[in-house]
């Protein structure tokens, strides 16, 4: 006989139907799966023929062929597990065929019949919203498939559970009346900008940063700070919306990183690899794809301290989701894409010592040394970070000093404003923000006067800017421009958003060292 269950897989972040088509006929025993599973769907049979047998249900003694259709696709995961044991047991007619396609049916088997978590569940939920087949899920996965609305959940702790269902003996825990946490939303909390005393010119820039969403450098000795404020830039950040916090929570459930004491990411992500890490965990890859480190700081901020010792083909990586906002892996016969909008925090030392420019302390790194330092980082990359700042080691004097710096929420309330001034200025186009302005977009929204004009084109002359360069230039401007509350983009602007290059000059040093 013939059974058919519904359930579904996803690759990257969108959700497809599969079928689970079980036949079981005469023949030697044997539990066969077709369909393209991987390693662990094919593992399947030995664990639904234990969880059935310790369900207390017979396993029947004949052949068995399991099929995963679309059949050119591959499946992959121990999420089909529970649609395979309900098709053997609708097969042998221990429960009825014609409840089956009535819902959907995910999760992984333990041996002695109990549901354990899947990944992926909300991409699942998001994909199939609104067509009006319930779920039924592990109890540890109902929580999260119902943040998304038009979904109905049911949750089951054993196989056991879902068989009595479907033979109308018992029912399931209904998840479709839980509301979306709203207020389950925190603020960015644990760290402040009021904890980093001096570094205003430092503290500016990274203003201008968040509010145009531009990518930032630091550069400075050891100890002056760099880390200390890039994990207080998320902090400065807008709170997430609802579509927002959906979004970024589907890629964690993909990883298989959703929080366990609530199923939704609730504040802005920071992400901090070790400079190590190999080009497929930071941009994402495997035999079958999951989401790097740029596409689990979606949302964020991706902080790579020590720059220049990140491998090459790593930092390569980042070219073009800089540039799209998506990261897209290719494999033979498929491709995955994750998004990848977020803010690029780098921090580096000026030399490989550190204390090139230093005022108290003597660089021993000599110019070859340097210049090799330097070189690891590709033109290309570096055209990419809009802002380049300097980090200077701090007196005593200001360490020691009582005064009170400005704390996160009124630096935040200036950058909602230029941004709420840019939301009006882009409505109704694809972008948001200053930063992912398109070059043809830059002469209508980015207009100079004559003297600004001018004070540009001597800066691409002596300091030798590409043109990527000078639209980031142009962006910065307009970002300062609406932070100060001006319509138009002004030399003083302009003049500012020029300092913010330095490592873009054709010295050895970095920006008057």
């Amino acid at each position: 006989m013939i059974a058919r269950i519904p359930s579904a897989s996803y690759q990257g972040i969108e959700a497809y139907p599969v079928d689970v088509e079980v036949d079981v006929s005469m023949g030697l025993p044997r539990l066969a799966v077709v369909g393209l599973p991987d390693q662990a769907v094919k593992e399947s049979k030995e664990r639904v023929r234990a969880a059935i047998k310790n369900s207390g249900f017979a396993f029947p003694s004949r052949k068995i062929t399991v099929n995963l259709a679309p059949a050119d696709v591959k499946k992959e995961g121990p999420a089909f597990d529970l649609p395979i044991a309900l098709g053997i047991l609708a097969a042998t007619e221990v429960i009825p065929k014609e409840k089956l396609a009535h819902y959907l049916f995910l999760g992984e088997l333990a041996l002695d019949g109990s549901l354990r978590k899947v990944r992926g569940v909300l991409v699942l939920a998001d994909g199939f919203k609104g067509r009006g087949i319930p779920f039924v899920l592990p109890e540890e996965n109902a929580q999260e498939a119902s943040l998304q609305k038009g979904v109905t959940v049911f949750s089951a702790a054993h196989l056991r559970e879902v068989v009595h269902f479907l033979q109308g003996k018992s029912s399931l825990k209904d998840w479709k009346a839980l509301p979306w946490p709203e207020d389950k939303l925190l603020s960015q909390s644990g760290v402040d900008f009021s904890e980093v005393k001096g570094q205003f010119a430092v503290k500016r820039a990274a203003e201008i940063s968040v509010a145009g969403g531009h990518n930032l450098l630091f550069v400075g000795p050891p100890g002056s700070g760099k880390t200390m404020l890039a994990r207080r830039i998320p902090t400065l950040l807008p709170p997430l919306s609802q579509e927002e916090a959906l979004e970024i929570t589907k890629i964690y459930s993909v990883a298989g990183q959703v929080p366990s004491d609530f199923p939704l990411i609730r504040e802005r992500p920071f992400r901090s690899p070790h400079s190590s890490i190999s080009q497929a965990a930071l941009a994402g890859g495997g035999t079958w794809p999951k989401p790097g480190e740029i596409s689990l700081a979606h949302g964020g901020v991706l902080f790579l301290d020590e720059f220049p010792e990140f491998h090459r083909d790593a930092l390569e990586s980042l070219r073009t989701p800089l540039e799209e906002g998506e990261i897209r892996i290719s494999r033979a016969k498929a491709q995955w894409a994750f998004p990848a909008r977020f803010m690029l925090v780098c921090a580096m030392n000026p030399c490989p010592c550190g204390w090139l420019g230093d005022m108290k302390r003597s660089c021993r790194c000599s110019l070859g040394q340097i210049h090799k330092y330097h070189a690891k980082i590709s033109g290309p990359i570096l055209d990419r970070i809009d802002l380049h700042v300097e980090v200077p080691t701090l007196g005593h004097e200001v360490l020691l000093g009582e005064e009170v710096p400005e704390g996160s929420d009124s630096i935040r309330e200036r950058i909602l404003a230029a941004r709420q001034r840019q939301g009006k200025r882009f409505e109704g186009r694809p972008f948001k923000t200053n930063h992912t302005l398109r070059p043809k977009e830059l002469k209508h929204f980015c207009r100079l006067d004559s003297s600004g004009k001018k004070l540009l084109g001597m800066a691409i002359r002596e300091l030798g800017l590409s043109a990527r360069a000078y639209f980031k230039i142009l962006k910065i401007a307009r970002t300062i421009a609406d932070l100060a509350g001006e319509a138009e983009i002004l030399e003083p602007h302009v003049a500012e958003a020029i300092q913010y290059r330095s490592l873009d000059r054709n010295l050895v040093g970095l920006g008057g060292y």
